[in-house]
């Protein structure tokens, strides 16, 4: 009976053992398995993080986050380009950045949800910068510079108005500039020759070995209005720091009203469209994205800033 005992005794124990080893052996092979498992998810994670700073994608939340800073600069992309890449899906876009200039890329079916205005309207692959007295309008870039000359020439039409003008004209001086081929030790310089300049624009250049003739738009624009003794001050856009036509406006509605006419030389700097800084920033990222903007903009903004705007206003 003892014998008996002993080796169901012992049969217990090696079944005990048994067992135990099998939960071991099952706890090993579950360990490995969540170990493979969380490398798996850890390579997963570091591609998908990988593609992301590739890609950069740009989603609704961040765009339309208090803290977000939308780029000056931005261009209409096809939404087809990025279909199908995991890290942009429910993207609106996505960001560059060239030098100093950030660029929003942003899908062409996003256009109307952004909250944005676009002169001329959007389209594909069209490069817009903002307009710095409405961060919420973009102005295409190969004709900012046209448009900026047009609504000023209109601005200080609306002064006129707005004072109860009789009649007012608009002339800009705009000088051409002569550079010389330095490689055959020619001194190079500018010559003053101010040509006229109004809103119909035409453009013209001639360029040679040696030297570099520019010429920019002609012309006089005039208005005349009926005219009336109780000015109404005008809201300013391009001239609100300019001092002359500040002068002029107080002078106007000042209680005396005793001014007939004024003459003023108006400096092109002091209405400037873009800084050179900012349009040099600009002409080296259209390049890099290979985009065209037709005239380089800071030759543009180089000529602006040369002109003189001539206006003249009778009450």
């Amino acid at each position: 009976m003892e014998n008996n005992e002993e080796k169901k005794t012992e049969k217990g124990k090696f079944a005990n053992f048994v067992g135990k080893a099998a939960g071991l052996g099952k706890k090993a092979v579950d360990g490995v398995q969540d170990g493979v498992k969380k490398m798996s998810e850890k390579a997963q994670n570091d591609n998908y993080q990988r593609k992301l700073k590739k890609y950069n994608p740009l989603f609704p939340k961040e765009y339309k986050s208090k803290s977000f800073n939308r780029p000056n600069m931005i261009v209409i992309k096809d939404d087809a380009l990025r279909r199908g890449i995991d890290v942009c899906e429910g993207a609106i876009g996505w960001r560059e950045t060239h030098g100093d200039m950030e660029i929003l890329c942003l899908y062409d079916e996003w256009v109307q949800q952004s909250g944005l205005s676009f002169v001329p309207a959007a389209t594909c692959d069209a490069i817009y910068y903002v307009d710095n007295y409405d961060k919420n309008r973009y102005i295409r870039v190969d004709c900012i510079f046209t448009k900026a000359h047009e609504e000023k020439l209109a601005e200080l039409e609306y002064i006129a108005y707005s004072l109860g003008a009789k009649s007012c004209s608009v002339e800009i001086m705009e000088s051409d500039s002569i550079v010389e081929d330095m490689k055959k030790g020619r001194s190079g310089g500018v010559k003053g020759a101010y040509k006229s300049i109004s809103a119909n624009a035409s453009y013209e250049s001639e360029n040679s070995l040696h030297t570099k003739n520019s010429r920019q738009r002609s012309g006089k624009i005039t208005s005349v209005f009926e005219g009336n003794n109780v000015p109404q001050r005008p809201n300013l856009k391009w001239f609100s720091c300019d001092e002359n036509i500040k002068g002029l406006i107080e002078m106007r509605c000042s209680s005396n009203n005793s001014i007939k006419s004024k003459v003023f030389v108006l400096e092109g700097a002091t209405s400037a469209t873009m800084s050179e800084k900012t349009a040099r920033a600009v002409d080296f990222s259209i390049m890099k994205i290979g985009g065209k903007a037709g005239k380089s903009m800071e030759k543009q903004a180089e000529k602006e800033s040369c002109s003189k705007l001539v206006y003249e206003i009778e009450f």
